[in-house]
């Protein structure tokens, strides 16, 4: 089996979301843009350790970082997310169907 670039991308989305301090960061950034000092004040870490977090959230496209004077705001790119809710869909609707037909050939097996 071939992997593909869509494969990679929804690979690096689901591995950023693995993490709950980047779920929180994704969170945090739904309400706007923040710095990263910012995003690091609920934390008991380092700068880096947050900074690491960021830029694996990067990495997956999830957020960017812009520059203003001397800061680096981070912001949500929730474009990104487009890729993880069509597999999720896609993946519920097979399932959904799967499930029906089983429904349907129980139903067959009981009138039988």
């Amino acid at each position: 089996m071939s992997v593909t670039l869509d494969d990679q991308k929804l690979d690096a989305l689901f591995t950023a979301l693995s993490d709950r301090t980047r779920r929180d960061i994704v969170a945090r950034l739904t309400t706007g843009q923040a710095t990263v000092k910012e995003l690091a004040e609920p934390y008991a870490m380092s700068m880096q350790a947050v900074s690491q977090h960021i830029r694996v959230l990067e990495r997956a496209g999830l957020i960017s970082q812009g520059r203003h004077r001397q800061s680096r705001p981070c912001r949500l790119e929730p474009a990104a997310l487009d890729a993880a809710l069509s597999w999720i869909e896609q993946s519920r609707q097979a399932w959904a169907d799967r499930l029906d037909r089983l429904e349907t050939h129980l139903a067959h097996l009981q009138e039988g």
